[in-house]
This record gives C-alpha cells, structure tokens and sequence, in this order.
C-alpha cells in the first residue's frame, strides 16, 4: 500500500471514527443512546473464536487477521450507534443493508465498503461452519458494485531510469538497487521481499526460495543482473555490518542490521521513482506488476506466470492480458478461423511448439 493509499485509509477510518467514538465492543453505548444496557451484546467470545480460526485455520498473517477484526469492530460499533443490543447470532440482512447504507452516507467508495464488508461476510461464514448460526445473514446481501481498476505497470525504460536513478556511492543506495533488483526480477510481493533469507537464496542455479501467503513456498528464477547486485550488496554492504542474532539469515537489512519494515520499502520505491522523474503512482506492487505484464509481452505461458507469482488461481494472473493488447492482437489474428490466412506463428509460439 503505498503512502497517497495509506493517507486514503486514515482518511476512511477517520471518518467512521468521527460517527463511531466507540472503540471496542464492549465499550459504553455511544451519545444518544447513554443509560441503555449492552450487557446482551457480547460479541467478544465469537470475535476471539474467529481470530483463532482466521490464525490457525486459514494461516493468514497478523495484518490480515487485524484487518478482518477491525471489520467486525467497526460492525459493532455501528450497532451501538442505533442502540442495538443483538448479539452475532440475532443479526439480519436488514441490519447490514442498514450498515452499507451507513458507510455510503460517510462518503466511503463501494470499494472500500466491499471492503469492510468482507469481513464480516468472512465472520458470518466461520460461524455457520462452527454450526453458532443456522442462516448466513450476509448469503443474498448486495455488494457494493466496484470498478475493476487495472494496476499500474512501468514500461521497461521506466524499470530501466528507475534503477538507473538509485545512487551506488552509498550503502543504502547499494541495498536499495538489489532490492529492486529483485523484486522486479522475481515479481515478489513486499512481504516476501523483506522476509527473503540468505539460506533460500540459490544464486548458483539462478533461483530463489520464496515463502508467500499462508507460508506456501515457491520455487522463482532469478535474472544475473539481479544476482550481481545481491552480491554487490552482500560483499561490500552487508558483510561489514553488525547483525543481531534475530537477523542473521534476513537478507536485506536497515542500519541497525534488523529486517526493514514494508513502509520503508514504500518510501525507497517512492523516492527512486521520484529521482528518475517518473510521475506514475509507484509502489513496490508496480514491481510486480510489471514484472507480470513483461512477461506475458514476451510470450511467456500463463500457467508458468501464475506459478511464479503465487497466485492460487489463473483467473488472477489473467488480469495482466489486459495490460498487453498488442500480444492479444496477435493471438487473435493468428488463431481466430476468421483469421487464419496461412501465416506464420509468433516466434514465442514456434518456440514452445518445437
């Protein structure tokens, strides 16, 4: 999430927060409603059942499982606000029509309202497999309805100025250029970047071990230019630093020799792309998505793409066709029947063909 995100959502919760002073779900009811009982709405045993199952369960990280927490809170918090005392198991489809209703007369976009609704969609669904409801009240809910946007993508001069633009005369420039290096290389998310370990790394073989979401591990290639500057990095940076236990085996590190923190590499990514005098809105994720979209511009298979991302279904990494419609052009024009004029194939194709 990059910075302009970040101010976007204090700027959301800020203005759910102005309308709902209460913090936790068992806090006292919000003015106008004083002096009303809420000892029937205790939401706390099914909220710290629902953590459990979102950590143990579904192995998602810290953040994910905060987030979906926050979503019930807030929820909750909206409840209080009406003078609502029901508990999980009392709630209807009226009561979150009334919610989505609530969260649109905040001024927040249907993206963030299918957001925060997500959430408790996801709560309502542990509690039926946990057989402590028996109907979904959120099954025939409306979403908002949300444009799909597409991601922003850097051409390969922008990668190339980019890079180009990171100063190799210090240490942290040294870091910064094999970090980029390696996140447009290998398409990793930031997570997986500030997380990669020295023991993962197989330089010799050009891969790289990577743990993504739910601790699932992938097998990536990894270009020689990438490799050099991680090299670079370790021989001349990294080597000469002072390290805690903690951090021995974490690749790239901060001064202090500790794993740096996503918003760090948010402002690194910001900065070089700020000295290479690119006004596109760029995030480590553009990385990502370059890295995706380059790819399928040379042809690369799909199946292949997916699996180097991590993505657990092909219609996620089918997005990135929709960045390259000179390589859909040709697809089509060379195997649609109403194209078909004996010519010849693509040389990617001709390359997997043989």
């Amino acid at each position: 999430m990059s910075r302009f995100q970040l101010t976007n959502k204090k700027r959301e919760n800020a203005k759910i927060e102005k309308h709902t002073p209460l913090k936790h779900a068992e806090s006292s009811p919000a003015p106008g409603v004083r002096g009303q009982k809420t000892h029937g709405m205790n939401w706390t045993p099914d909220i710290n059942g629902y953590k459990t199952y979102l950590q143990l369960e579904r192995s998602l990280s810290g953040n994910t499982v905060e987030a979906y927490q926050r979503d019930i809170k807030k929820f909750v918090e909206y409840l209080q606000l009406q003078g609502s005392e029901k508990t999980p198991q009392e709630i209807k489809r009226d009561d979150l029509s009334g919610y989505l209703t609530y969260l649109s007369g905040l001024g927040l976009s249907a993206r963030s309202q299918a957001r925060m609704l997500s959430g408790v969609k996801t709560f309502y669904k542990y509690l039926l497999n946990e057989d402590l409801i028996d109907d979904d009240p959120t099954a025939l809910l409306d979403m908002p309805r949300t444009e799909k946007k597409m991601p922003e993508v850097l051409t390969y001069d922008e990668v190339q100025r980019l890079l180009a633009a990171i100063d190799l005369s210090t240490d942290h420039g040294t870091r910064n250029r094999a970090m980029l290096e390696t996140l447009y290389a290998c398409g990793l998310r930031v997570t997986e970047l500030i997380n990669l370990k020295i023991s993962n790394l197989y330089t010799d073989i050009e891969f790289i071990k990577v743990i993504g979401k739910n601790d699932k591990e992938r097998i990536v290639p990894i270009g020689k230019e990438a490799i050099k500057h991680i090299n670079f990095y370790k021989d001349s940076v990294r080597n000469q630093m002072k390290i805690p236990a903690e951090s021995e085996n974490i690749l790239f590190l901060n001064r202090r020799g500790k794993k740096l923190s996503r918003v760090m590499v948010f402002n690194i990514v910001k900065d070089a792309a700020a000295a290479a005098g690119i006004e596109k809105n760029v995030s480590p994720h553009t990385f990502r998505h370059s890295f995706a979209t380059h790819l399928i511009e040379g042809g690369a298979n799909l199946r292949a793409i997916q699996d180097m991302l991590g993505h657990e279904s092909i219609l996620t990494t089918e997005m990135y066709t929709h960045l390259d419609s000179d390589f859909l052009r040709e697809t089509i024009m060379t195997f649609h029947p109403r194209n078909q004029k004996e010519k010849p194939l693509p040389r990617f194709i001709r390359e997997e063909e043989e």
